[in-house]
């Protein structure tokens, strides 16, 4: 049982999402603010009907519903133009399962006749009259009257849901904000250890919690501190005060009982493996959990740790729907670029069309820098790191300032792969340029390439001077020897000799060029690069 499809309309950053997901591995990604977190919040929002761990119902505010729809409405009513009031609407399609039956209707936007959920927070009708009457003055109106508002939570079959009578259930780990606080760090562990329960297990605590409150009112010193306040009574109050642990329905056990490990309190143990154990102890809720959110489980972990805990959670995914968000390129490279979603500008991409055997090579070689080049206004792929830096100062001297400042990545990437990251940009439109050697054959550099050379976006530089077959011999072709001297501190009497000085220090030639106050000057085959 898993979600097909989310509609979402107007919901924070979201205005108008449609996305279609995988039943198993879904990985998002995008800039920051792109609305990642929100995507994962409105899917927990209409599962759960909760927000921030409380019913939704209560927690209603203006700043739910998207700015710019919100603006727009309200310019609007400025202009005297009859609109119906912003709403929010959320809905999850579900596969048609038979388990899924008695949520199968045609209630929703799209009219599918498939199980599915909505929740929706709209103008409540019994309180038109008096939202009209707020908004007369639409000059005066900041923020919409969330207090004239409802919110529903229906199945497709047009009946209403709860707590005890939802679909589908989740687990939502959110990684990049764990809090330090004793009481927050527990109560995450237990809220999902909790899910994992029987309810002979719960009872069970419940009974063991409730011993204890004897055993505590039997302790001598208690006793003890009791007779002394029987004492004060008529002082104190008409009635007997005494002390005892709270047995009202409120006091839970959860309260109570903090999780330790190697016996030490979780909120004491380093922030990465509280992330660590949230996320597998989430993993481990097979029997009750069937759509796992986690955000950014790269948070706090060293590589190795990560590396563990990404093949952890690619092994035990089992038939859970997972959707993970991420700013990690080894994430998305090991969990597999062809689960993974573009989100920018509300708009969801799939990365589906790659052909498996680069799926697979980023798989096996998950260390590049893929999500620089996702995410990037435009990237210049290049051989190694002195091109890179040569890259970097070309671009300084034409634009007056870095590339990343543009948002343009320059890539370091090793020859083999360059193929790999065109068959990732080819799909997606992205503007890739690939600054390459000759290698002392033009024309096999263009053969290689030929099946990019129509794609949008897709460049190819090189020389097509095929006597100064790699960068080094170019840069001395288009500066002199005298210049290079001056930039390197040496004294070569000889082009040849420079030259394999040039070719033994790559790297360090490449840093004295960027780091130089000295004009250089960069071949032809750069600058059309670079422009």
């Amino acid at each position: 049982m898993h979600i097909k499809r989310v509609i979402i309309k107007n919901y924070r950053a979201l205005e108008d999402v449609d996305v279609q997901l995988n039943a198993g591995m879904n990985i998002l990604v995008g800039n920051n603010e792109a609305g990642k977190s929100t995507f994962l919040e409105a899917i927990n929002l209409a599962l759960t009907c909760q927000l921030s761990g409380r019913g939704a119902a209560n927690e209603l505010h203006p700043h739910l519903f998207t700015y710019g729809v919100v603006a727009t409405y309200l310019n609007k009513l400025e202009r005297k133009q009859p609109t119906e009031p912003p709403s929010i609407l959320i809905e999850l399609y579900f596969d048609d399962d038979p388990r899924l039956s008695q949520w199968k209707g045609t209630h929703n936007s799209t009219q599918a006749d498939c199980p599915g959920v909505a929740l929706s927070i709209r103008l409540n009708e019994d309180y038109r009259e008096f939202f009209q009457d707020y908004v007369k003055k639409p000059s005066e109106v900041r923020a919409l009257p969330i207090d004239y508002y409802r919110l529903e939570w229906l199945g497709f079959h047009g009946g209403y849901l709860s707590p005890r009578n939802r679909p589908l259930r989740c687990s939502s780990v959110d990684a990049s904000t764990l809090r330090s606080n004793t009481a927050s760090a527990a109560r995450y562990v237990l809220d999902i250890a909790d899910s994992t329960l029987t309810e002979l297990e719960r009872i069970g605590l419940s009974i063991s919690y409730r011993g204890l409150r004897e055993q505590f009112l039997q302790d001598p010193r208690v006793n003890a501190i009791n007779n002394k306040l029987k004492t004060k009574q008529g002082f104190l109050s008409a009635k007997q005060v005494s002390l005892a642990l709270d047995a009202t329905q409120k006091s839970q056990w959860e309260s109570f009982v903090l999780p330790h490990l190697d016996e030490i309190p979780i909120s004491l143990i380093g922030k990465g493996e509280q992330n660590n154990l949230k996320i597998r102890l989430a993993m481990d809720a097979a029997s009750s959990v069937n759509v796992l959110l986690v955000e950014e489980p790269e948070n706090h972990l060293s590589h190795t740790n990560m590396s563990k805990l990404i093949d952890s959670i690619r092994m035990n995914a089992g038939k859970r729907q997972i959707i993970i968000t991420t700013h990690s390129s080894y994430v998305i490279n090991k969990l597999g670029l062809n689960e993974t979603i573009l989100l920018s500008s509300n708009r969801f991409i799939r990365l589906n069309e790659l052909p498996p055997d680069t799926a697979d090579y980023f798989m096996k070689l998950p260390g590049y820098d893929t999500l620089r080049m996702l995410l990037a206004k435009r990237s210049i792929l290049v051989e190694g790191p002195s091109d890179e830096l040569v890259v970097q100062k070309a671009y300084l001297m034409q634009h007056n300032k870095l590339p990343l400042e543009d948002g343009v990545e320059v890539i370091s990437v090793r020859g083999l792969a360059f193929k790999r990251f065109l068959d990732l940009a080819k799909p997606l439109r992205l503007a890739v340029c690939v600054l390459t050697d000759n290698d002392g054959d033009a024309n096999a550099v263009k053969a290689k390439y030929v099946d990019y050379e129509s794609a949008w976006g897709i460049t190819i530089q090189c020389s097509g001077n095929e006597s100064l077959a790699t960068l080094e011999p170019q840069l001395l072709s288009a500066n002199g020897r005298n210049a290079l001297n001056i930039i390197f501190g040496t004294s070569y009497s000889t082009d040849d000799a420079l030259l394999a000085y040039m070719s033994k220090n790559k790297t360090e030639c490449a840093l004295q060029i960027f780091s130089t106050q000295e004009m250089v000057k960069m071949p032809q085959y750069i600058l059309d690069a670079i422009k």
